[in-house]
């Protein structure tokens, strides 16, 4: 790819819901059909070499970074929401010009032709950012993604901030987005802890970006089985068994 590019994947999380089987690890090393639940992201991010591919890292890090010593790694503590693991990561990637993929280390589904044509949508459309989307009817607690008049992007609704009316929005953020690098930097200044969570929200920053008349593009690349994360030891499974299905369907 001819355009500069850099990641951050958000790796912070404890997984309390994944904790039921009394297994002590961070979420993104919980395993799924042998394997620990970062690996397929990384491997869907295989297009950048991994001094590129920071790792925000918060409970137990110093297992991941123990399991996966290949790539930079910051640590979030206290965690403070996904803007704030984003901010985290801007020491690693000071003076960085170009684009930065920021995206989740527990959705292993989704595919590395998905992470690249998010990329290139963003690209190609010149956005300050770019959001990844898919449309499912499983009740799956995503921000929705509200859309103005004229179709374009205008909001994301978190889930436990939304109406009994956004809730029937079916187009979901999956909480993936490139953002031109110092377009970013800018938008997270402007972050404030004003949701039901007290949390510093990725989500406000493309919000932010629209209203200062920058472009904010919304990739449509995710299935609604890609957009699959897991949370719970439910979602492990399900996750688990479709990777065992795409691995025979090969």
């Amino acid at each position: 790819m001819a355009e500069k590019c850099k990641a951050i994947i958000l790796a912070a999380g404890k997984g309390t819901r994944l904790r039921t089987e009394g297994i002590d690890l961070p979420k993104v090393l919980r395993e799924a059909d042998g394997r620990p639940l970062l690996s397929y992201v990384l491997e869907g991010l295989s297009f950048l070499p991994p001094e590129d591919i920071t790792l925000v890292v918060g409970y137990e890090g110093e297992k991941v970074t123990a399991a996966f010593p290949g790539y930079p790694k910051v640590f979030q503590s206290p965690q403070l929401g996904t803007g704030h693991a984003v901010q985290c990561a801007e020491s690693a990637l000071k003076g960085f010009e170009g684009h930065i993929l920021v995206c989740n280390g527990d959705m292993p589904l989704l595919k590395r032709k998905s992470y690249e044509a998010l990329l290139e949508q963003h690209i190609r459309e010149g956005n300050a950012c770019t959001l990844m989307a898919g449309v499912t009817e499983a009740p799956l607690p995503y921000g929705r993604i509200v859309r103005d008049e004229a179709g374009g992007f205008l909001r994301i609704v978190e889930d436990r901030d939304c109406t009994e009316e956004e809730k029937l929005i079916r187009e979901l953020n999956t909480g993936d987005y490139v953002f031109e690098a110092s377009r970013l930097w800018r938008a997270l200044t402007t972050l404030r802890p004003d949701n039901a969570q007290g949390e510093y929200y990725i989500t406000d920053a493309p919000v932010w970006l629209r209203k200062q008349g920058e472009k904010v593009g919304v990739c449509a690349a995710c299935t609604a089985e890609d957009m699959i994360g897991v949370n719970d030891v439910e979602q492990l499974r399900q996750v688990e068994e479709i990777i065992q299905r795409r691995r025979g369907e090969a």
